[in-house]
């Protein structure tokens, strides 16, 4: 199923340079929005020079949305896709656009049939113009629809079966997600079709005004790194993983031993950053 091995990270200007460095580097994880198909950033060369695997992965295409997913934005991805040699790309289970507006930010869509319906067409219309497997990302939600008909496990299991997709497995979005519906994580990771997942996200959030927010900003903390472990204890082998930062990044050790404990926690993956 997978077809990326052992631990990544998601590729940021700003810790370039440190990614760069790593010299067990599995794979990267890069914003297909950020970059131009025509001209890669040179770090993002480099590592394609070295033959590590990078993977686009969109924010944009709004495949919940009830409109088309708009032709422009699959062709970016499938570009980014072909540009990079990528072995899959992936996207959100999210909508970002509604009548014509732009929220600018990944929002849940309704776990009803109808919902499904949209992600089966928008998935499908996507799908047709990638050349690699698209891997689909349930979202940290901080708000659930009335009219919701699935758990988000069932949701997904029938979301996948439709379109034959993958799933990018966000354990952080999954501590969120339970903690904030008073749910038990472990219970929850345990329903979902884990034998089909591509990747692994990890990340660190906080506490705000009573709600767990995914904010990518601070060190990953224990219960997403016992997550991992028993992720790994319902799967074959330690699927990829990555660590995911967006902002605030902290020195070079710090990242490396976040790196080191994420791999701990999965068993026998290799640290990125041994040396």
């Amino acid at each position: 199923m997978t077809t990326v091995t052992g631990m990544g990270i998601g590729w940021r200007p700003e810790i370039s340079g440190w990614v760069a460095s790593l010299p067990q580097l599995g794979f990267c994880e890069l914003i297909a929005e950020s970059i131009s198909p025509a001209g890669l950033p040179r770090g993002v060369a480099d590592l394609r020079e070295r033959g590590i695997p990078v993977i686009p992965h969109g924010v944009r295409l709004s495949l919940g949305s009830a409109e088309t997913v708009e032709a422009g934005r699959v062709a970016h991805l499938a570009a980014c896709a072909g540009a990079l040699g990528a072995p899959l790309v992936s996207e959100h289970i999210s909508f970002t656009r509604a009548g014509g507006r732009d929220a600018g930010h990944l929002l849940p869509v309704p776990r009803t049939r109808e919902a499904l319906d949209v992600l089966t067409r928008n998935i499908r219309r996507t799908q047709a113009e990638l050349d690699v497997p698209l891997a689909l990302e349930p979202i940290a939600a901080l708000f659930d629809w009335p009219d919701d008909e699935y758990s988000d496990p069932d949701f997904l299991h029938e979301l996948l079966e439709r379109t034959g997709a993958m799933l990018l497995l966000d354990v952080a979005n999954v501590h969120a997600n339970a903690l904030n519906r008073g749910q038990d994580a472990h219970d929850v990771l345990a329903r979902f079709p884990l034998d089909q997942v591509a990747y692994v996200h990890v990340a660190g959030g906080a506490e705000h005004d009573g709600l767990y927010h995914d904010t990518h900003t601070a060190p990953v903390p224990q219960e997403v790194l016992d997550l991992v472990a028993h992720l790994v204890e319902r799967t074959a082998g330690p699927p990829p993983m990555m660590l995911e930062r967006d902002g605030r990044y902290p020195p070079a050790a710090e990242l490396e031993a976040e790196l080191a404990a994420i791999a701990g926690s999965a068993g026998h993956l290799a640290p990125a950053g041994t040396r």
